[in-house]
């Protein structure tokens, strides 16, 4: 589970991430300890996830009978998981708080049997107080053990449970992240901008391919393994994918607010949502600011279904028409429009510039 911030997705109540004065200077919210150098005019804000919920109590989560035992003596009484675990700490030495979410904490963790590094999320259980908060960590767990393999999405090691956390235990990225990448470069070369997306709609079309949505794509949820490589990329938080069918239609509003698809806010998507997301990423990519950019969450909205993008300001005049054009069949508003993000590599098969 990410950092989900649930509310109400159509008021202007959401909460969990600041605004931005103007749009040459905003900064990143801090969760963690490692803070970001605003070293570059040209940057945008972190952005938390929105989960959309209706409005009223949570009902409380309640055990069926086979999930149901004391652990010794804990009041939680029930498996997130599903089933007995063994203890992490047989297995693993937890250190240093590598992070800090809504719902977990990650911490560095060392094998025991062999002395390698991974980080471990620590998801409180008792934050987990509705049915639909124990379903999205074990649809995590599921949707992360489904991609196992990819070389760009990061690897699970297992799964633990003791009476007050889930454990997900993951390969370690040492190098940060993409976000904070951007921020010191401000943006990247037609070339490199290619490289970099071709890896980010890579994992979108292997998700789509295997049937599961991310829908929370950002520059924060892509690490580098290593920071002296910035195409050493790997997806992380699977906080708030989703399995789906062919045709299958969602109405659940959830992403993060930059980075939303339109047909997300008109709570009628599918798939391709995610690359819109992707599209929005390339044009940061390559200018160091968003393309739909207001100083209120709804006015960040308002900019999204509009659809209007600013190709005049600086550096555009300077990117070629091909790269615009990519950009331009990426955030298509009407789905059925957009290209699938096969087509999309398919584009990127060739230099940006050159087709």
């Amino acid at each position: 589970m990410g950092n989900t911030c649930r509310g109400s997705f159509g008021s202007k109540d959401v909460k969990s991430f600041n605004q931005p004065e103007k749009r040459s200077s905003v900064k990143k919210e801090e969760p963690s300890s490692n803070k970001v150098k605003n070293s570059n005019p040209q940057h945008f804000i972190a952005q938390e996830p929105l989960k959309n919920v209706n409005p009223g109590p949570k009902p409380q989560v309640v055990p069926n009978q086979d999930d149901a035992m004391n652990r010794h003596g804990s009041n939680q009484a029930f498996y997130v998981i599903g089933h007995k675990t063994a203890n992490i700490r047989d297995h693993y030495t937890l250190g240093q708080k590598l992070g800090q979410g809504q719902f977990g904490t990650t911490y560095l963790c060392t094998e025991n049997s062999t002395g390698i590094d991974f980080a471990c999320k620590s998801i409180s259980k008792r934050k987990l107080i509705s049915k639909e908060d124990v379903e999205d960590v074990r649809r995590e767990i599921q949707i992360m053990h489904h991609l196992a393999g990819h070389s760009n999405i990061v690897t699970i090691k297992g799964a633990y449970e003791d009476p007050l956390y889930v454990h997900i235990v993951m390969e370690l990225c040492n190098g940060g992240e993409l976000f904070d990448r951007i921020i010191q470069k401000g943006n990247y070369s037609e070339r490199k901008a290619a490289e970099l997306i071709k890896i980010i709609v890579g994992v979108v079309q292997a998700c789509h391919s295997l049937g599961v949505m991310h829908r929370d794509l950002k520059p924060e949820n892509f690490l580098l393994v290593n920071k002296d490589d910035d195409f050493s990329l790997k997806a992380i938080d699977f906080g708030l994918s989703i399995f789906f069918k062919p045709g299958q239609i969602f109405s659940d509003v959830v992403g993060s607010p930059y980075y939303v698809a339109p047909e997300v806010l008109l709570k009628h998507y599918g798939p391709e949502a995610d690359v819109w997301t992707a599209g929005v990423i390339l044009y940061i990519l390559l200018s160091g600011v968003p393309p739909f950019w207001a100083e209120t969450q709804q006015g960040i909205f308002d900019a999204v279904l509009k659809g209007n993008i600013d190709f005049e300001s600086d550096p555009w005049p300077l990117i070629s028409d091909s790269a615009k054009d990519l950009i331009m069949k990426m955030l298509t508003s009407r789905p059925s429009d957009r290209l699938t993000a096969h087509k999309v590599l398919c584009m990127l098969s060739y230099p940006l510039g050159s087709y």
